[in-house]
């Protein structure tokens, strides 16, 4: 090494250090000097040394003491949890949901409101984000930043969203106007993104770099994680399987006409519909006619079998591509589907390709899309806060 960058080493060091006290204090937390020195491998000192550093920042605090030994008590430390805050927003066509989690990842602030009655999304994102961090009891001010999920085309260049079907007034120029707005970062992430960075963090393909996650409800989508990471193509439009060509139904040559795509007509939540009631299960809603048809036992298994033939078309054609070692069935339909449509579905695919990939349904119950949101603000703005811990 040369010596011209000997000086930075020592601050290198303290910063990965301190980020690593940080990560411990996160998962394992509250935690001593003592035991933060054990799990660092720093000497005694060195991890007093940290601590101060950490308080002084007012990135750790003091949250009690354990008792044990011949002399004082033991300070016990833990992450400050309001030296920031993140917003996760998930938008839909009807009503938008937002939350705000403290660093530590704790959801402190949830609120809910309808977008019927008005056509400006500048507002309505204003007021679900501040009224989310109100009822959390944050100032605005400690949000480092806000992460939307919202369905359609995210360009990956400009970050602006450039397509959503089932949102009309959102456009080119809206994220500029959100991030005047409330003074903070601000990010536009694909819904069905989204919910599989959830799946990763606490679902069904938790630990697993590669996979991907098949979104079954109103729309038909795809997430594709390669190497731990989202892949979202030149124009922001990998996973857009709707658009998938397939057989048996019309291939539509101009999409800006709003005509169904072609595997939307086959899979989406109308055509479960239609199938279900082919075969006795009439219901307005597509997920509870999965569900009747499960409770049926053998009477539901034709109706199932089509749905994953359908579906299977979809998977198949992703699966030959990519080959990944796991698809998850997520959305409305994919969760109401459970163990019996999956595997109905990986044992079609396995029949039609060469590629035989595990097919199970998400392990995540509530909100996907917003636990997405919150992840990837919270990454984010760890690494940002983290990673600045050294002047």
């Amino acid at each position: 090494m040369s010596a011209t960058r000997l000086p930075g080493t020592p601050r290198l060091l303290r910063a990965l250090n301190d980020r690593a006290a940080l990560e411990l204090l996160l998962e394992r937390g509250p935690l001593t000097r003592a035991r933060l020195g054990e799990l660092t491998g720093l000497s005694k000192v060195t991890a007093s040394q940290l601590v101060e550093r950490l308080e002084e920042r007012g990135l750790v605090t003091r949250v009690g003491e354990q008792a044990g030994g011949r002399g004082p008590n033991a300070q016990l430390y833990a992450v400050r949890p309001g030296s920031a805050h993140v917003v996760g927003v998930d938008v839909g066509a009807e009503r938008v949901v937002a939350a705000c989690a403290d660093i530590t990842g704790a959801v402190i602030g949830r609120v809910e409101q309808s977008t019927r009655d008005t056509d400006d999304p500048v507002g309505v994102v204003h007021n679900a984000v501040v009224r989310a961090a109100s009822s959390a009891g944050a100032e605005l001010s400690s949000v480092r930043r806000v992460v939307l999920g919202t369905p359609g085309l995210v360009d990956p260049g400009t970050g602006d969203i450039t397509f959503a079907f089932n949102l009309p007034r959102w456009h080119r120029g809206l994220l500029a106007a959100l991030r005047e707005d409330l003074h903070t970062p601000v990010v536009f992430e694909n819904d069905v993104n989204l919910a599989a960075v959830a799946e990763a963090q606490s679902g069904a393909a938790q630990g697993l770099a590669d996979f991907v996650l098949v979104w079954v409800g109103a729309g038909v989508g795809l997430a594709i994680m390669i190497g731990g990471r989202l892949h979202h193509g030149s124009s922001g439009a990998a996973g857009e399987i709707g658009y998938l060509p397939v057989p048996g139904v019309p291939i539509p040559r101009d999409v800006s006409r709003r005509a169904k795509p072609a595997f939307q007509q086959l899979a989406g939540a109308d055509a479960v519909r239609a199938v279900a009631r082919e075969h006795g299960f009439d219901s307005g809603d597509a997920a509870d006619a999965v569900r009747a048809a499960i409770a049926a036992g053998t009477t539901g298994g034709p109706m199932l079998d089509e749905l994953a033939r359908r579906l299977a078309l979809g998977v198949a054609s992703t699966c030959v591509v990519l080959d990944p070692p796991l698809v998850v069935l997520a959305g409305e339909v994919g969760q109401a589907g459970g163990a019996a449509l999956a595997e109905r579905v990986q044992h079609e695919v396995a029949a039609i390709t060469l590629v035989r990939p595990r097919v199970v349904s998400t392990g995540l119950t509530e909100e996907p899309i917003l636990r997405g949101a919150l992840r990837t603000a919270l990454d984010a703005v760890r690494d940002e806060v983290f990673g600045s811990t050294v002047g």
